[in-house]
């Protein structure tokens, strides 16, 4: 059974599940869909076609599912769909998608999300992701699982971002982000791999080995485009998964941008 606080508006046809709990002054619009055990501390709005996974918990003051921060934006129909076990602190905003994104904002399981950070129309997160506070996604952003962003970090429109990657404190991201790569500064600039990360996450050391060595190839390197240094290193690794990752990711897109090192002074 749900509880809702006699000061809360929860419009009609709002789906609530088992063990919804929604604090004063809350409002869920007309179709929204709140999982089991969804908890609304107080002041929380969520508006438009969102759902939100079971037991994840929204502080106040957070803007949830309304529309994209699009100047073009012209009313269609658009969804937010978060998944399971999230947190999400005070003054979050997370903004449906729109026509020129696929209609779709989608978060993934067991996000954190730190107080006043945001998520952009279009973008699409994996599980597991932390946005320290005052992080800003904008939109039609790709972010895989595993990622940590530091707190005032900022990630340009389009930008892909690959899992267990690591965003430093106030970087400024314009530029696509390799599987496990480190970022720091702004314009960012690539600082190394998160072996920070790869060690937390129990990545078998051999591999973490075979990862440094395909890093070196790739961006110690002045032979070739970084496309084709990829294609070499991979065609050399064939047998180790975390670096057909980085050279999968940097080979999936012509048109891309990286995230280099910066250039030796």
């Amino acid at each position: 059974m749900s509880e809702i606080h006699p000061s809360a508006i929860v419009e009609d046809g709002a789906t609530l599940g088992e063990g919804v709990r929604i604090g004063p002054f809350c409002h869920v619009g007309s179709q929204v869909v709140l999982g089991d055990g969804v908890e609304l501390k107080s002041h929380v709005a969520v508006a438009g076609d969102t759902r939100i996974g079971a037991r994840t918990a929204i502080f106040p003051f957070a803007s949830i599912g309304h529309q994209a921060q699009d100047l073009k934006y012209r009313g269609e129909h658009a969804t937010l769909r978060i998944g399971e076990d999230c947190l999400i602190r005070e003054g979050v905003t997370m903004n449906a998608g729109t026509e020129g994104g696929g209609f779709s904002t989608t978060i993934g399981n067991r996000c954190a999300f730190l107080a006043n950070s945001h998520v952009g129309h279009d973008s699409h997160l994996g599980d597991n992701i932390v946005l320290s506070n005052n992080v800003m996604i904008a939109g039609h952003v790709t972010v895989g699982s595993n990622v940590i962003f530091g707190g005032g970090s900022a990630v340009i429109q389009f930008t892909r971002i690959g899992d267990h990657a690591f965003i430093g404190g106030l970087a400024g991201l314009e530029n696509d982000l390799i599987p496990f790569g480190m970022v720091t500064g702004n314009r960012a600039h690539l600082g190394g791999l998160n072996l920070v990360g790869l060690k937390r996450r129990n990545f078998p050391r051999e591999q973490i080995h075979a990862l440094r060595a395909a890093y070196r190839d790739l961006f110690e390197t002045e032979t070739g485009t970084l496309r084709e240094r990829a294609q070499g290193v991979a065609d050399a690794n064939a047998d180790q998964p975390l670096v057909r990752q980085v050279t999968d990711f940097i080979l999936e897109k012509e048109d891309r941008r990286f995230c280099t090192p910066r250039a030796p002074e």
